[in-house]
């Protein structure tokens, strides 16, 4: 069974820091694609983050130069380094199987329980 355990998320300040951990089981992490969704109250789901098995990675425009999407393959980790928040950034985080852009996104039953992210002053 396919398990992504989320941590990390809580309360920051604007312009502060998160980091988001993703623990994965139940599947050979090193051969796939991975991905960070965020959902805010009243709002579609939304593509964060995206890294290819060669640990290449993809931004939403948006989070450009503030997050860091990152793996450890040997300890089956996904990573979300959050810096220069914003209000905006406000929603639950997930982590996901698979890989994503701007248009599209892994089904919902391949993303964990999550995280929430407030950001708030």
């Amino acid at each position: 069974e396919v398990q992504l355990q989320a941590s990390g998320g809580g309360l920051a300040q604007p312009g502060g820091s998160l980091r988001l951990s993703c623990q994965a089981s139940g599947f050979d992490f090193a051969d796939y694609d991975m991905s960070w969704v965020r959902q805010a109250p009243g709002k579609e789901p939304e593509w964060v983050a995206g890294i290819d098995r060669s640990a290449v990675a993809f931004y939403l425009e948006s989070v450009k130069g503030r997050f860091t999407i990152s793996r450890d393959n040997a300890e089956n980790y996904l990573y979300l380094q959050m810096d220069s928040l914003k209000i905006e950034d406000t929603a639950m985080y997930y982590c996901a199987k698979g890989g994503g852009s701007v248009y599209r996104y892994p089904r919902r039953s391949l993303w964990g329980q999550g995280t929430l992210v407030t950001v708030s002053s």
